[in-house]
């Protein structure tokens, strides 16, 4: 038997985000972490800080990005300074390029709404063609223009992952490994978490765990509604620096390669890669920018992204479980931040966190519509 303040089931970037935070507080956390053999949405992750066009009509969601986005130097300084891992943070500022007229005014009309929603507050530029090529030299003659704004930034996602692992190690984390939960049972102390021949006891308990979450919810009796979507990467050989922003389909990480993507495939629980969906990112990729028609491919992957039910995150503090809490959402790398520094004081009972309370799962009581959050 294993006795802690609180269990995360989840070893991804929301998991081990989140336990980093609790563990910064001083709670004694123990992460279990199914391993290799679980669909984990990281291997998917583009590393993007993205704010440009989320929550549009969700305004909630748009704050909680762009707030996250703002804490993301913080918690780099913080991971640097426990584990010396570079992350290559970096927040130029993003391009949303758009290939055809109907993408460029779709996009200003998102950004417009926020703007309002913002009273303002919410930067961004419309670029030309003739702009755009000053501030992005070697952007392809496809491009009919793009939008920038100030607020987006990218970072490598596998060193995220690795800093807050060892991070985790440094601040005590106890991290198991290997183990599926078998069962989950709720008694006067707090939670019993039975894998295989272990038990894991805690005053609380966080589900963390991705497309997991489904069937670990109906262990406390909840209905989680996520589901799987898949997206797919390309990987470059490595490049001269040509690329210093990162966009939504093309971005350049600091060892050099480029990294292609974008796609969204609701294909159950098939992480394959396609021959059809792997031309199309391709292509228009070089359509983007014409010199990545002579490099070479070195990588591709297939992953499964986590979707709730409308394409928001899930923040729910159960009420018939008290001390369990679920966390869901898709965008792990650009809400990381938020998780470790304002989740995390929330789950352990430090600070009120209004912010959540519009992505509870009383908003699935009605009609679910699936809707991707951009």
């Amino acid at each position: 038997m294993h006795k802690t303040d609180v269990i995360v089931v989840g070893g991804g970037l929301v998991g081990m985000s989140i336990a980093y935070g609790l563990a910064l507080l001083g709670r004694q956390v123990t992460l279990l972490d199914e391993g290799d053999d679980a669909l984990r949405a990281a291997r998917g992750n583009f590393g993007l800080l993205w704010v440009q066009g989320k929550g549009y009509q969700n305004s909630p969601y748009a704050r909680w990005t762009r707030e996250s986005v703002g804490l993301w130097p913080r918690l780099d300084a913080l991971l640097h300074s426990d584990t010396g891992i570079e992350l290559h943070l970096r927040q130029p500022g993003g391009f949303q390029l758009c290939l055809s007229e109907e993408e460029l005014s779709e996009e200003t009309r998102r950004l417009a709404w926020l703007q309002e929603a913002f009273e303002g507050d919410y930067p961004f530029e419309l670029l030309d063609p003739a702009q755009l090529k000053a501030r992005l030299p070697g952007v392809g003659a496809g491009v009919v223009g793009a939008c920038y704004t100030p607020m987006d930034g990218h970072v490598n996602p596998l060193k995220l992952l690795r800093a807050l692992y060892a991070g985790c190690k440094r601040r005590g984390v106890n991290i198991v490994n290997g183990l599926s939960v078998d069962a989950i049972e709720q008694g006067a102390g707090g939670f019993t978490v039975r894998a295989a021949e272990h038990r894991f006891d805690a005053e609380q308990l966080v589900l963390a765990a991705g497309l997991g979450n489904r069937p670990l919810g109906t262990m406390l009796g909840m209905d989680v509604p996520v589901r799987p979507n898949r997206g797919q990467i390309l990987v470059t050989e490595r490049l001269q620096p040509f690329l210093h922003y990162p966009t939504t389909y093309v971005r350049q990480t600091d060892e050099g390669t480029v990294q292609l993507g974008d796609s969204l495939e609701s294909v159950g629980f098939d992480d394959r890669t396609s021959g059809q969906v792997m031309s199309e990112i391709a292509a228009r990729a070089v359509q983007c920018f014409p010199r990545l028609g002579q490099v070479r491919m070195v990588r591709a992957w297939g992953a499964l992204r986590v979707l709730s039910a409308d394409g928001y995150p899930i923040y729910e503090a159960a009420h018939d479980s008290p001390g369990a809490f679920v966390i869901s959402c898709h965008s792990g790398v650009t809400l990381a931040a938020a998780h470790a520094l304002r989740l995390a004081p929330w789950i352990a009972g430090q600070a009120d966190e209004p912010a959540t309370a519009p992505f509870n799962l009383a908003r699935f009581n009605g009609k679910r519509e699936v809707r991707y959050a951009h």
